[in-house]
């Protein structure tokens, strides 16, 4: 039996095709493991979102080359699309593999041996709706990941996605309802819609607003959540369905990348500040209680300290429970690359180290005000000291004493407080748990799932990105 390694950097679409791709390896025989070093075909899911995410995916792949030399290597996705010649360089690699060929490596890969010179398939995805085969079961995790849409026709000017992944087309939405059904016969209490762009969702008559109506009547689903979504693209639906106060989570991650109306024009983003602001203020006050979070970016270029300044009074006048601080990359092939008036490294490490200080304060601020307040939690892991830990509906990350094992099961905890870890870096309400809801026993994910082989809370990557 062949054992595989797969690792995933980047976004969370990322992570729902790394699902996706594992499980077929697993029906082709393969062994999962966590051990790189061990495998016989090793694959690395990238991201080219930042200079600093292709660097990673450099060192990553010459790492494993270097300690396990006989395995045959796999680079897929983004990078592998947009920087193919790139990659196929580097000695030891084998496979190299772009968007729109990966989820057929368990086909490429006939059998996993080292070749003379690496294969490279980077072609272009074809235009209109798509459907996926399999399922993203994911045992690592209680919440499993949902993809529906894929690509992007925005193309802001700092933005390599359209080139990485495409123009913008969406997954038919039969297979979408195909897939959920069986995410939660497995046992997954919820879903986390994902894509580069989901609000453009669009297959014949059917909108994101009917995928979400659609999911919500899908049994075993407890609870369903949007990820990342551009702020022009949010129908008055979703905030109908959220302050309904049934499946679809409370909770909006909307990037706004600057707080200053001429640097996002710069970036050709569809919106100015005031824009943004009315709409997140809009949205607190039609869905009580809900979760806010964004992306920052800063360093952008003509970003002065008084634009800056800017984004630093949007994060502190909204409820953000989640601001994600992210530093300009200049990207080739993007329009921002030629652009003038580039700020300083120094001045941009600077920035974000302020604005994440200030993050982690808003952050601190509205978990403080659910002091009170009665959180339904999906608990995920279980602490040596007897806590057991999870997200709310709003997504504030809750722990609370407990006598038995909660994974992967509902409960409402009535909320104290707020603690920050030892660290300061980390913030999480405290809580007693009240009563279950839904379930009395655990709903454990289905153990003849293919990969049910490992812990399902231990992770595969990093996950940060402006979208997905």
């Amino acid at each position: 039996m062949y054992k595989l390694a797969i690792e995933t950097l980047g976004c969370r679409l990322n992570q729902a095709e790394t699902a996706i791709l594992r499980n077929r390896f697993v029906e082709k025989g393969y062994a999962v493991t966590d051990n790189a070093t061990e495998a016989d075909l090793f694959v690395l899911h990238t991201c080219t979102l930042t200079s600093q995410a292709t660097s990673k995916s450099r060192r990553r792949l010459r790492w494993v080359i270097r300690r396990n030399p006989d395995a045959c290597v796999a680079a897929i996705g983004c990078y592998a699309q947009t920087d193919a010649a790139e990659l196929a360089r580097i000695p030891g690699v084998d496979f190299v593999v772009g968007t729109a060929d990966k989820l057929r490596l368990a086909e490429i890969v006939d059998s996993p041996v080292k070749l003379p010179e690496a294969v490279v398939m980077n072609r272009a995805a074809a235009p209109g709706a798509f459907v996926i085969a399999g399922t993203g079961v994911d045992i690592r995790h209680t919440r499993a990941n949902l993809k529906v849409q894929e690509g992007c026709d925005f193309v802001c000017a700092f933005c390599i996605i359209p080139r990485s992944r495409g123009r913008a087309r969406s997954r038919k939405f039969s297979d979408i309802l195909r897939e959920a059904r069986l995410l939660a016969a497995a046992g997954h209490c919820e879903v986390v819609i994902t894509g580069v762009n989901i609000g453009t969702y669009r297959d014949r008559r059917h909108t994101l607003v009917d995928v979400l109506d659609a999911l919500s009547d899908v049994d075993g689903l407890e609870r369903i959540r949007i990820s990342s979504i551009e702020p022009t693209t949010i129908d008055d639906g979703i905030l109908d369905l959220m302050a309904r106060g049934e499946k679809l989570c409370p909770y909006l991650h909307v990037p706004v990348q600057s707080g200053e109306s001429a640097v996002l024009e710069r970036m050709r983003r569809r919106y100015d500040a005031t824009e943004f602001e009315r709409f997140m203020r809009g949205a607190a006050e039609r869905v009580p209680g809900i979760g806010l979070g964004t992306d920052v970016m800063v360093g952008f270029p003509g970003e002065d300290e008084a634009a800056f300044e800017r984004s630093c009074e949007l994060v502190a006048s909204l409820p953000f429970v989640n601001v994600h601080v992210f530093s300009f990359s200049a990207r080739p092939r993007t329009s921002a690359f030629a652009m003038a008036d580039h700020v300083p490294p120094a001045e941009i490490r600077r920035r974000r180290e302020r604005l994440q200080r200030l993050a982690l304060l808003k952050k601190h601020e509205v978990y403080a005000v659910q002091a009170g307040r009665r959180l339904r939690v999906l608990f995920e892991e279980r602490t040596p000291d007897g806590m057991s830990v999870g997200f709310s509906d709003n997504y504030i990350r809750v722990k609370a004493p407990s006598r038995d094992h909660r994974v992967n099961r509902l409960a409402r905890v009535a909320v104290s407080g707020a603690e920050l870890s030892s660290d300061g870096d980390r913030v999480v309400a405290v809580g007693i748990i009240e009563e279950e809801t839904h379930h009395e026993e655990s709903r454990d994910l289905d153990r003849s799932a293919p990969g049910r082989d490992r812990d399902h809370r231990r992770g595969e990557g990093v996950a940060a990105s402006h979208r997905g």
